[in-house]
């Protein structure tokens, strides 16, 4: 029971972290390629952070509330479900801020660059210490989420050079 609580731990902070980059420089890769104000970039951010984060987290502990009546577990194994769900807002909510940060300190120009190069790394990051974890290769787990990730970002890059306004 305890590993796979850990397991659940483990699977919603590396989701939650994953997701919360991918979508949030995704999305404002897309919106600050379209050339739109700093300010419109920042709304945009701030209000995937804060909504993504808190949709996560719910859907987190719904899914897992779900999984659990279809399991038929107790009433109390129900209850364990709370903190994996925190898990996942939190990582999610604080990993929003690593592709945001660069558009607060820097011109839209450079903190596009530096924003999609800094959440790069953490992806790549987030893979190796997944995979020191599991006892994988740092470097191959690292790349997968690098490349996996990256392609959600250029995803979001080639939407908003197509509809940009």
């Amino acid at each position: 029971m305890k590993k796979a609580l850990g397991a659940v731990y483990f699977r919603n902070f590396i989701f939650g972290v994953e997701d919360s980059l991918v979508s949030t420089v995704g999305l404002l890769s897309g919106v600050a390629i379209a050339d739109v104000p700093r300010a419109t970039i920042f709304l945009t951010g701030m209000v995937l952070i804060f909504v993504e984060a808190f949709s996560m987290g719910v859907g987190s502990f719904l899914s897992e509330h779900s999984a659990s009546d279809f399991e038929g577990a107790p009433e109390k194994a129900r209850r364990s479900i709370v903190w994996p769900a925190l898990v996942m807002f939190v990582s999610y909510f604080v990993s929003g801020f690593i592709p945001l940060f660069p558009y607060i300190v820097l011109p839209v120009s450079a903190a596009l660059a530096v924003s999609v190069v800094v959440s790069l790394l953490a992806l790549f990051g987030l893979g190796a210490v997944s995979g020191k974890i599991t006892k994988k290769s740092v470097v191959r787990e690292g790349l997968r989420m690098l490349i996996i990730g990256g392609g959600a970002v250029l995803l979001g890059v080639l939407v908003g050079k197509m509809i940009g306004v």
